[in-house]
């Protein structure tokens, strides 16, 4: 049996993985995992939640996983993805898939390309935009305490890199708002995989799975997953 752990981003929800994880188990019999982190969901309730509940909340979906399956892959997407290095360097896992890896963050340029697109697309109002709403959002719900939990987050796993061997596949949107494209760069780089693929998705914003490059991401996804060899 095989079985995949798909972890959602800071602030998110399974939502933001849904359409690869609906993909893969419609095209296999995977056993596939979408948790919801601690304060995480459609409300956000982060008061008081430590990044170590959060890794220990996918610990525990992962040895649950790997109760019941001989093989065992993690996609990670955003602060999923830094949370899905943590868990490849300290289990025996045998693929990883890095999503928007938030290894650095906040790209206040192609932000303001964002905003501009909403115009060119007839947005004339920006505050009925559902991207800038959705933002409005979370900032509004997320307590300062939160972010500088995931900063800590992102500073704990950054020297485990180094010691991470599995095959990964690294993945990129080009018009990502949010994760640079540096960050793909620096993940490639220090990642210690001898098998690494870097994947960029030129019409891509930060939630990759929800862009217009989705279904190359999926197709190269599972032709990943489906490649036989280990590191």
């Amino acid at each position: 049996m095989i079985g995949c752990l798909c972890i959602h981003g800071f602030t998110g929800s399974p939502d933001e993985v849904a359409p690869l994880a609906e993909y893969l188990r419609k095209r296999t019999d995977w056993m596939i995992k979408t948790p919801t982190l601690p304060g995480h969901g459609e409300e956000l309730h982060l008061k008081g939640i430590t990044h170590d509940q959060w890794f220990q909340a996918a610990e525990h979906e992962l040895q649950a996983l790997m109760n019941e399956c001989e093989t065992v892959y993690v996609i990670g997407f955003s602060m999923g993805g830094v949370i899905a290095v943590y868990l490849a360097e300290k289990y025996h896992i045998d693929k990883l898939v890095l999503l928007s890896a938030a290894f650095y963050y906040v790209n206040p340029r192609q932000l303001w390309e964002d905003i501009r697109d909403m115009f060119r697309n007839g947005w004339r109002r920006i505050g009925e935009h559902p991207l800038f709403i959705r933002y409005k959002n979370k900032v509004r719900s997320t307590p300062i305490a939160a972010v500088l939990e995931f900063r800590k987050l992102v500073n704990e796993v950054r020297p485990r890199l180094p010691y991470v061997h599995v095959p990964v596949l690294i993945v990129q949107g080009e018009k990502d708002g949010i994760v640079p494209l540096k960050s793909a760069h620096y993940l490639y780089q220090r990642i210690g995989s001898s098998k690494k693929k870097l994947l960029f998705l030129p019409e891509s914003y930060h939630h990759v799975c929800h862009s217009a490059d989705r279904h190359v991401l999926f197709a190269e996804v599972e032709k990943f997953l489906r490649e036989s060899g280990n590191d």
